[in-house]
């Protein structure tokens, strides 16, 4: 159920509890958002949410395949026929790291990148533009090293991350006057979070933490970016850890 009395923000692509997706829906709630927390797995939104109402927050869940057209039009048009006030800020977290050899590379994983890490902004952000617009909102995409410089192994996620970059920066360039903020955000490292630990059994080191950029850090930076004003906005900001070579 929809809080009335509260602003509302939408995190696109929510996963595990651990995960930037979560952290920022939880972050969003405690300052005072009804969050509409978006992904592609019911049972992970479901317990995000939980988590929220449980600390005295609200949460709507909604599945989305964030690729797919018509379910992203059917994810705003839920969220415009909800009860309260607009939709005033949006982050689209979407896109895994797809690494690959680019000689062995079948064109379709080229494509699905594409469509996974560009093609899905480009469908959240003109279904934003549609229906904030004009007014003052906040769109944040979450960006990653491979937005800045290709790497060897990683031809296909490079592309496709640059590639939402260029599109982030047309957008802020095109719908600022109208009020929009957009932001992108370069994560220039490993988060510490759910997908490090699965890939290490589980656990951390008080040193491996010193080379992992945090999710505090994190949330910190895009709750920042909302609440600038139009006379000193940024488009982008690049975070690492005090340690990262760069």
């Amino acid at each position: 159920m929809t809080d009335a009395t509260k602003p509302k923000a939408l995190v696109i692509g929510v996963g595990a509890e651990l995960g930037l997706g979560a952290a920022l829906s939880m972050r969003f709630a405690r300052e005072g958002y009804h969050v509409f927390i978006s992904g592609r797995t019911l049972h992970r939104l479901q317990h995000v949410a939980t988590l929220i109402e449980q600390s005295g927050g609200s949460a709507t869940p909604h599945v989305c395949d964030a690729t797919d057209e018509q379910s992203v039009i059917d994810l705003f048009d839920a969220i415009e026929e909800s009860e309260g006030n607009a939709l005033d800020l949006l982050v689209f977290n979407v896109g895994n790291n797809m690494p690959g050899n680019i000689r062995e590379m079948e064109s379709t994983y080229f494509t699905d990148a594409w469509k996974t890490t560009c093609f899905s902004g480009f469908l959240a952000a003109r279904e934003a533009t549609r229906r904030l617009l004009p007014g003052n909102a906040t769109l944040i995409f979450t960006g990653a090293s491979a937005s800045l410089r290709g790497r060897p192994g990683f031809g296909a996620f490079n592309s496709a991350k640059s590639a939402l970059r260029t599109f982030a920066q047309a957008l802020a360039k095109e719908y600022g006057k109208e009020g929009l903020h957009v932001c992108h955000v370069v994560i220039d490292g490993g988060i510490a979070g759910q997908k490090w630990l699965d890939r290490n059994n589980g656990k951390m080191s008080q040193e491996q933490r010193k080379h992992l950029i945090s999710l505090d850090g994190l949330t910190d930076t895009y709750w920042n970016l909302h609440l600038q004003k139009p006379e000193a906005w940024s488009f982008e900001i690049d975070l690492r850890t005090a340690v990262e070579s760069w």
